[in-house]
C-alpha cells in the first residue's frame, strides 16, 4: 500500500483515458480479490487468467465496498451505482503504467537486480547490509514478475531513500515492460545460467534481454570473469563496476578459503588496499552472492571494515514462510528472521488466508525501520494487526511493551501480553498457553525467535516430508492452462492428499480457485470442512453410516448403485431436505463401481422430477488413459459416458456437469475435457512424460544417526543379507518401513541422496532405521540430511525400483512422519 494517494481522475489521466470527474482516491492496487483489506481506497485490476476473467470478481468486491475498477471489456454498470470503471486494452499493462508513474514521483536511488539465479538472496543480503544506514523499500520475497514488480514499486513512500527491486523474465520482451517501473541507477547482474532458459534461443539472447533493465543505469555491477557479460555490458556503453579474478577488475578476488561452514574471501578494490570478509556460508553460490554485495557496497563508498562487519552477520534467506506442526494442535508460521512493515503485511495476509476462522496469534518483536520514527512506525503496526483480524499478540521488546502496549489498551479485540526480552518470555513459557491456533512468529534477528519456534514445534523424530505449497499452486495453474475456457477443475485430495496433507493442500487449491475437491470417504470431507474449506466436495466411496456426516457438512455423494440411491433418498426425506446435490457414476470399463450403461434409462426415470436429489454431475473413471496401447479403449469409455450422460440429461430435463478426464487424459486427450476434469497425482508434480512444466511438491528427508566402518565380509541388518564386498563405511539413517520406506528397497534395490551422490541401501530395511553404503562418498557426517525422494530422486524412480506406482509410494508415508509446509503465500 502506497502512503501517497492519487485521485481517480489523476489515474485516468495517467492511463490516457478521457477526463472523468469522479470523486475518490486510491492508495491500494488490488489484483487478488482474496487479499482485500482496504475497500474504499482500492483500485481493482480485472486481470485475465488462463481460466478466469478477473471481471467475475467485480460484483463480490463491489458488495464489500470497492468502487474503482480497471477492466478491458464493456460493463453493464446499472447494478453498480457510484462505481468507476476505467476501460483499458490490457489491465496488467495499466497496472504497470500506474506503478511506473508512482515510481517517478520520487527521486530515490534505486538498485535493480536481475540474473538467472540469486536475485532474491542478493536483494535480501543488500537489505541486511544497508538497512542500518538507509531507509529501504524492497521487493517482498521474490516479487519479480510482470505482476510482482508493479506491486513492489507501489510500496515506495516519501520516507524511503533507497529502493532495491528484483526483476525476473521468462521470454523476450518482458524486461522492456519492467524497465520503466524500476528504472535503476545501479544495475546488478547476479549471473547467467540455465534457470528460466526455456523461452530463449540461447544464453546470448537471454543476457541481452536481462541487460535491457539497465539501459538508463549509471553503473552495472557484475562478474567480470564472464566474457559474455563483459561483451554485453560493453555494447550498452555504461560504466562497468566488475568483480573477478583479473587484475583489471574493479574488485579483484585474491583468494577464497572455505573452512567448515564459513568462507574467508580476500578482495582488493582497484587503487585500494586488500581486505578480507568472512561469511557464515560455504557453498559457491553464497560466495558469489556475497562478492556481488561487497562490490555494490564498495561502489556506494562503504569502507571495507564496515562491509566486513556486516558480512559476518549475514543470515540465510528463507524465501518462504515455513509451516510447522505445533504443540496442542497449533500450526506455526515461521517468518522469524525479519521485521519490517512490508514483510509484516505479507505475513499477516498469509496468516489470515491459512487460518480461515481459527484463532490467529502473532509473536512480534520490536522493529528497526531506519528513517521512520517510532510514533509513526508502531501505530502503523497496530493498525495492520487490527486490520487483519489478529486476536492475540505477544509483543517482545521495549517499544512493543511501551508504545504498542499503550495502543492495545484502546482495543477490546486483541488479547495482548508483553515482555522486555525473549529470555523473559522463555522464562515464563508453558506449553498450555497455546492450543488450537495459528501462530505467526516474526521478529528481528537480534531477538533470536528461533528459540521460541523450537519450543512451539511439535517434537517428532527427524524424518520429515516437506511440502512445497508454491509448487502445488504452480502445478494447479499449469494444468488450468491446458483447459478450454469455462472447463472446471476438481482437485483430488483423497488419501490424505496422496500423503501430502489434505487440509493444507485443499487450502491452496481453494485459494487458487479450483472448482471442486474430491475425497475418498466422508470423514476426509468432514476434516476439510472443519479446516475452513468451503468449495464443493465430492465423496467417492459413500457408506450409509456416513449419510449424516455428508448432509451435516454439505458434502456431495457419488451415487453408484440403486441400493445406495434408495438409501440416500430415504435419508434426504427423513432429514427434510430437497434438491440435494449428488453425482452419478457410470461404469464404462473399469468394472469397479457405477451404474451400467444399460441401466441409465431406468435411473433417469427415477431421477426425473425427483424433488429430493438433484444431479450435480455425471462421470466415469478411465482405466488406462496413460497407456498409448489402450487409447482405443479410453476413447470407447469416453463414448459410453457421453451417450449415458445424453440419455440421462434428456430424460431428467436439466443440464449437469460431465467429467471423465484424469491427470493423464488432461494432457493426452484434450477432447475428453467435457465440463470438468479431475486432477489427481499431477497436482503433486507427477504426470509421466509430460511437456507441462511441473514442480516437485514433496521431498522426503531424513538424517544420519550413526556412521561406522566395517571390514570386507561383515554383514549388515537382519538375516545378514547385506554383505560388505570391501572395507566399507556404513551410515544408519532415521527411516524404516514403519515410516513408509518399503522393505523391497533393501539389499541395494533402493538408493538415497547424500552429499550430492546416490548411496545404495545396505541389507534389509528395518522398522525404524535403514543402513546405506557411503564408502565412496566424501565428507559425510552424522546429522547430515539425506534425501529419500524429491527433486534429486523423483518418487517415480522409487516406484520403478520396486515395480509399483508413485501413488503407492506417496500414500504409504506414515502419519508419524512430520509434514512441514512452506510457501511464499
Amino acid at each position: 500500500m502506497a502512503t501517497q494517494k492519487y485521485s481517480i481522475a489523476q489515474l485516468a489521466a495517467v492511463l490516457k483515458l478521457p477526463a472523468i470527474t469522479a470523486a475518490g482516491s486510491v492508495d491500494t492496487l488490488l489484483t487478488d480479490s482474496r487479499k482485500l483489506n482496504n475497500p474504499s481506497a482500492s483500485l481493482f485490476f480485472a486481470l485475465q487468467g488462463p481460466q478466469r476473467d478477473g471481471q467475475v470478481f467485480i460484483l463480490e468486491l463491489y458488495k464489500k465496498g470497492v468502487r474503482c475498477f480497471v477492466v478491458n471489456e464493456d460493463m453493464d454498470t446499472s447494478g453498480y451505482p457510484d462505481a468507476v470503471f476505467l476501460k483499458v486494452p490490457d489491465p496488467l499493462q495499466a497496472l504497470q503504467t500506474i506503478a511506473a508513474f508512482h515510481r517517478h514521483q520520487f527521486a530515490i536511488e534505486t538498485i535493480g537486480i536481475t540474473g538467472s539465479n540469486g536475485k532474491t538472496v542478493v536483494k535480501e543480503w543488500l537489505y541486511q547490509l544497508l538497512q542500518p544506514y538507509r531507509n529501504i523499500v524492497r521487493s517482498p520475497k521474490s516479487y519479480n514478475s510482470q505482476l510482482g514488480v508493479p506491486l513492489s514499486v507501489w510500496q515506495i513512500a516519501a520516507e524511503n531513500d533507497l529502493a532495491i527491486f528484483e526483476a525476473g523474465i521468462s521470454k523476450p520482451g518482458e524486461m522492456a515492460r519492467l524497465r520503466p517501473l524500476i528504472d535503476p541507477d545501479i544495475g546488478v547482474l547476479t549471473n547467467i545460467g540455465l534457470a528460466h532458459s526455456e523461452g530463449f534461443v540461447n544464453d546470448e539472447e537471454k543476457l541481452s534481454e536481462k541487460l535491457e533493465l539497465f539501459k538508463n543505469a549509471k553503473v552495472i555491477v557484475a562478474n567480470g570473469d564472464n566474457n559474455g557479460i563483459v561483451s554485453g555490458v560493453a555494447r550498452l556503453n555504461i560504466p562497468f563496476f566488475s568483480w573477478g579474478t583479473g587484475e583489471d577488475a574493479s574488485v579483484q578476488i585474491i583468494e577464497v578459503t572455505t573452512k567448515n561452514e564459513s568462507t574467508i574471501i580476500r578482495l582488493k578494490e582497484k587503487e585500494g588496499a586488500a581486505f578480507q570478509i568472512e561469511i557464515p556460508f560455504a557453498d559457491q553460490a553464497s560466495v558469489e552472492n556475497a562478492i556481488t554485495c561487497a562490490a555494490v557496497l564498495l561502489y556506494l563508498k562503504f569502507d571495507p571494515e564496515r562491509i566486513a562487519g556486516g558480512m559476518k552477520t549475514l543470515q540465510p534467506v528463507n524465501m518462504r514462510m515455513e509451516f510447522k506442526q505445533g504443540i496442542n494442535n497449533c500450526t506455526i508460521i515461521n517468518d522469524s528472521y525479519s521485521a519490517d512493515l512490508t514483510s509484516l503485511e505479507i505475513a499477516l495476509q498469509f496468516l489470515g488466508q491459512q487460518a480461515k476462522g481459527r484463532k490467529q496469534t502473532v509473536l512480534l518483536s520490536d522493529f528497526f525501520e531506519n528513517g521512520i520514527n517510532d510514533q509513526q512506525l508502531y501505530p502503523t503496526i497496530y493498525a495492520l494487526l487490527t486490520r487483519y483480524g489478529v486476536q492475540r499478540l505477544i509483543g517482545i521488546g521495549e517499544k512493543m511493551q511501551t508504545i504498542i502496549g499503550a495502543l492495545m489498551k484502546q482495543s477490546a479485540t486483541i488479547d495482548a501480553a508483553f515482555y522486555l526480552t525473549t529470555k523473559d518470555f522463555l522464562r515464563q513459557y508453558h506449553s498450555t498457553q497455546f492450543r488450537d491456533e495459528y501462530i505467526l512468529v516474526k521478529g528481528a534477528r537480534r531477538f533470536g525467535f528461533e528459540r521460541i519456534v523450537t519450543l512451539l514445534e511439535q517434537k517428532v523424530h527427524e524424518t520429515v516430508l516437506e511440502i512445497n505449497l508454491d509448487a502445488v499452486a504452480h502445478n494447479l495453474k499449469a494444468f488450468q492452462q491446458q483447459l478450454r475456457p469455462g472447463v472446471k477443475l476438481m482437485a483430488m485430495v483423497k488419501a490424505f492428499a496422496y500423503g501430502s496433507g489434505a487440509a493444507e493442500i485443499a487450502s491452496v487449491v481453494q485459494f487458487h480457485k479450483a472448482d471442486y475437491l474430491g475425497v475418498a470417504y466422508a470423514d476426509e470431507g468432514v476434516e476439510l470442512r472443519k479446516a475452513g474449506i468451503t468449495i464443493p466436495i465430492m465423496v467417492l466411496n459413500v457408506e450409509e453410516s456416513a449419510f449424516d456426516a455428508i448432509t451435516d457438512y454439505n458434502l456431495e455423494p457419488d451415487i453408484f448403485s440403486f441400493e445406495l440411491l434408495n438409501s440416500f433418498e430415504q435419508h434426504i426425506k427423513n432429514a427434510g431436505l430437497k434438491n440435494y446435490p449428488v453425482h452419478i457414476e457410470v461404469e464404462t470399463g473399469m468394472n469397479r463401481s457405477g451404474f451400467a450403461t444399460a441401466a441409465i434409462p431406468v435411473l433417469a426415470d427415477r431421477l426425473a422430477h425427483n424433488e429430493f436429489m438433484k444431479v450435480q454431475s455425471c462421470f466415469s473413471h478411465l482405466a488406462a488413459s496413460e497407456d498409448e496401447v489402450e487409447d482405443a479403449f479410453t476413447l470407447h469409455q469416453f463414448a459410453l459416458l457421453k451417450n449415458a450422460a445424453a440419455t440421462l440429461e434428456q430424460i431428467i430435463g436439466y443440464p449437469f456437469i460431465k467429467h471423465i478426464a484424469n491427470t493423464s487424459a488432461i494432457l493426452r486427450f484434450p477432447e475428453l475435457q467435457l465440463d470438468m476434469v479431475r486432477l489427481g497425482i499431477g497436482l503433486y508434480g507427477i504426470a509421466g512424460a509430460s511437456e507441462v512444466p511441473l514442480q516437485t511438491v514433496a521431498t522426503l528427508k531424513t538424517t544420519i544417526s550413526q556412521i561406522k566402518k566395517i571390514k570386507k565380509g561383515e554383514t549388515v541388518s537382519y538375516n545378514r543379507r547385506g554383505i560388505a564386498k570391501e572395507d566399507s563405511v556404513i551410515a544408519t539413517i532415521r527411516i524404516g518401513y514403519a515410516d513408509g520406506y518399503n522393505r523391497r528397497l533393501g539389499n541395494g534395490t533402493g538408493k538415497v541422496f547424500v552429499n550430492g551422490q546416490l548411496a545404495p541401501v545396505m541389507g534389509t530395511v528395518c522398522m525404524d532405521m535403514t543402513m546405506i553404503d557411503i564408502t565412496h562418498i566424501p565428507d559425510v557426517n552424522e546429522g547430515d540430511d539425506v534425501i529419500v525422494f524429491g527433486a534429486a530422486i523423483p518418487v517415480q524412480q522409487l516406484a520403478e525400483w520396486i515395480g509399483t506406482i508413485p501413488y503407492e509410494i506417496m500414500t504409504g508415508i506414515s502419519q508419524r512422519v512430520k509434514r512441514v509446509y512452506y510457501g511464499e503465500g
